[in-house]
């Protein structure tokens, strides 16, 4: 599950501290335990990004599809 936290980050905030665990647990010298908690909140920071990418997706197709259906609108209204 999600904290309250988590869901205030900006998503560069998300991605730039998910960077960081990556890093930590590629450089290892870490005990098992920091080692998972690393990466149980690297799949939190994950989930963070893949909402904001769905986000700005779902926006943009929006945006694409209002484009689209004035396009439409306007070639017919001139036939």
């Amino acid at each position: 599950m999600t904290s309250k936290v988590d869901e205030a980050l900006g998503y560069e905030q998300a991605r730039d501290e998910l960077i960081e665990v990556v890093r930590r647990l590629e450089a290892g010298g870490t005990t098992l335990e920091e080692s998972l908690a690393l990466w149980e909140r690297g799949e939190e920071l994950a989930k963070v990004c893949r909402r904001w990418l769905e986000g700005a997706r779902a926006r943009l197709d929006a945006a694409l599809a209002e484009e689209e259906a004035e396009e439409g609108g306007t070639a017919a209204d001139s036939e």
